[in-house]
């Protein structure tokens, strides 16, 4: 076979190929795919849930709270009577201790009142004095007067006896005698009723001048009053008056005090706490916080005074604790970080934060029993870790041990049957 005749051969070959080729690719073009069949379900198809247990714990954790340090004693130091500071014997900064003296103020208009009750309650002790003598001469006259009735009674009734023999005693002496004892015995009423009524005299006299000792003495409490003292140990924290200036009682909350006292060896400590926490609440516990001022240290305080009632506004509880201060680092107005401590009566139930889904309707957790799954639906309560473990507490229908799918999603509806596997333990 000649080399022409070869070539044709090959291209006639490769022309049937090309035109076989065709034919098939047509041929398939023109057909529908194929759908494969749906298999039955096999257990290789049912979804795998990591899950973790609900554990019950109890609650220990700490929260940080904003307090407010006050002085536990805060006195605002007003005159009670008008007057002129005289004296002042303190500053702002000033220590001082209980009874000390630190204004004295001057009104003369007092010091006036003063000296005329004085001299009315003087005046009445000489009209007392003079009655009383008047009492002692009347007195004297009356048992003169007495003395004398008893003689004329004497004579008369002696007479009276010796004129029952006729001719022993003429009628007109015996007439006389009776008379004169008469007049005595009205000489001594009369003497009985002057002392009387210089008794009575004397006892008005001396009701007018208790009076006036009392409105004297009034006038003495009134001049205390020009006296400030310090109600108790502290230190002056404020000095609004200067020597001379006019010192007024009260008027209105604009009026500034002349001073203001405060107890600063002993402070108090108020804390706003949350209504979630209030629970944990326990008179006595000892408390710590920490203050801007005084990086790295910590101080402490002692419950003493819980208010048993919310802010409305808030919804926080006041709780006062009492901070020992005695040298007197710390002062009123400060604002402390509290380091509240935060547990239950009893203990609760915790979950890992993922596992709890939260939808705008609901919060729950995907509890998995006999391999079908549930909806629970919990509520939040704290958080705290442990070990580095993060957790949340929960309460709800929940019990410890139950198995809940360590990643909460409303994907994985209620009702799937699921194979549960345990987390892997955490290192």
């Amino acid at each position: 076979m000649t080399k022409q005749m070869s070539r044709k051969l090959m291209i006639g070959g490769l022309a049937l190929m090309v035109t076989a080729v065709g034919l098939s690719a047509y041929s398939s073009f023109g057909q529908k795919p194929q759908t494969a069949a749906p298999q039955a379900a096999t257990p290789a198809q049912i979804p795998t849930v990591i899950v973790t247990t609900v554990e019950s714990r109890e609650l220990n954790q700490q929260v940080r709270l904003p307090g407010e340090l006050q002085a536990y004693q805060d006195t605002a130091l007003y005159a009670k009577v008008p007057g002129f500071v005289e004296v002042i014997n303190v500053d702002r900064g000033s220590e001082v201790k209980q009874g000390q003296l630190l204004v004295r103020l001057r009104a003369p208009e007092l010091e006036t009142q003063r000296g005329e009750a004085d001299a009315r309650v003087r005046a009445t002790r000489s009209q007392r004095f003079e009655a009383q003598s008047k009492i002692g001469g009347i007195r004297a006259q009356r048992l003169e007067a007495e003395a004398k009735l008893a003689a004329d009674e004497a004579t008369y009734q002696r007479m009276r006896a010796a004129s029952a023999t006729p001719g022993v005693v003429a009628g007109n002496d015996l007439e006389i005698a009776q008379r004169a004892a008469e007049a005595g015995r009205a000489r001594v009423q009369l003497w009985n009723a002057n002392e009387a009524a210089a008794q009575a005299e004397v006892k008005a006299i001396e009701e007018n001048e208790r009076a006036l000792r009392d409105a004297a003495r009034s006038s003495q409490s009134i001049e205390d009053y020009l006296r400030i003292t310090a109600p108790f140990d502290g230190v002056i924290t404020e000095r609004n008056v200067h020597q001379g200036s006019l010192a007024s009682p009260v008027s209105s909350q604009t009026n500034p005090p002349m001073l203001r006292l405060q107890q600063v060896s002993r402070l108090r400590l108020v804390v706003p706490v949350p209504e979630a926490n209030i629970s944990s609440i326990e008179p006595g516990a000892k408390i710590s916080f920490t203050l801007p001022s005084f990086p790295g240290e910590t101080f402490s305080g002692i419950v003493q005074r819980i208010s048993n009632a919310l802010d409305p506004k808030t919804r926080t509880m006041p709780v006062e604790l009492d901070v020992s201060n005695p040298n007197r680092r710390l002062a009123p107005g400060m604002f402390p970080e509290v380091i509240w401590p935060v547990s239950r009566p009893n203990p609760s139930m915790f979950v890992t934060p993922s596992a709890i889904a939260t939808t705008t309707e609901r919060s729950f957790v995907i509890r998995i029993r006999d391999g079908v799954t549930e909806w629970v639906d919990v509520k939040r309560g704290a958080s705290m870790s442990d070990n580095g473990k993060d957790l949340v507490e929960v309460f709800g229908a929940l019990s410890p041990g139950d198995q809940i799918a360590v990643s909460g999603t409303d994907e994985l509806r209620a009702g799937t049957r699921v194979n549960a596997k345990p987390a892997p333990a955490s290192k």
